[in-house]
């Protein structure tokens, strides 16, 4: 375990006994609702994990590094900006999965590209942007969106 993971269990074993202390009742209401929150997330998060480990499955790890590693940075982060623009898919699917696709040899900068594209970018809802707030307006956003999701990437790289 890393030293955020202890931080975050440390934290959260703190504000509970807090918790307990001040009301227990509230607590452990609260404690009965994030169960049944949990429970009904439940279907969503066996569903991420099958499809990180469909694509793991479909997509070797050595086609991964070769694709999204580390050598030819500028042309991967821009293929993954372009798939992420593309792509239409909860965001909370797509972190696990760029985490999955890191620890298999992909480097970092693609896959902060792929994520804010895929945030930012909105090619599968273009049409119904143009139709809200006009064509300039939509396509002026969606390629600056574009443009920062390339310098958000690149600025990771040098920062990590």
């Amino acid at each position: 375990m890393d030293i955020f993971t202890v931080m975050f269990w440390i934290i959260a074993i703190v504000l509970t006994a807090i918790s307990l202390r001040k009301s227990k009742t509230k607590t452990f209401a609260a404690m009965k609702k994030s169960k049944g929150m949990m429970g009904s997330m439940l279907s969503d998060i066996i569903a991420i994990i099958f499809l990180i480990g469909l694509v793991l499955t479909f997509i070797p790890p050595e086609t991964i590094k070769n694709v999204l590693g580390s050598a030819n940075t500028f042309v991967s982060t821009v293929a993954a900006a372009v798939v992420g623009s593309i792509t239409l898919i909860p965001a909370f699917v797509a972190f696990p999965l760029v985490g999955s696709l890191v620890d298999v040899g992909a480097s970092i900068v693609p896959g902060v590209a792929f994520l804010t594209t895929l945030t930012m970018v909105g090619f599968v809802t273009f049409p119904l942007e143009k139709k809200e707030f006009g064509t300039k307006f939509a396509l002026t956003r969606n390629v600056l969106s574009f443009g920062f999701a390339l310098v958000i990437a690149l600025t990771m790289g040098v920062v990590l």
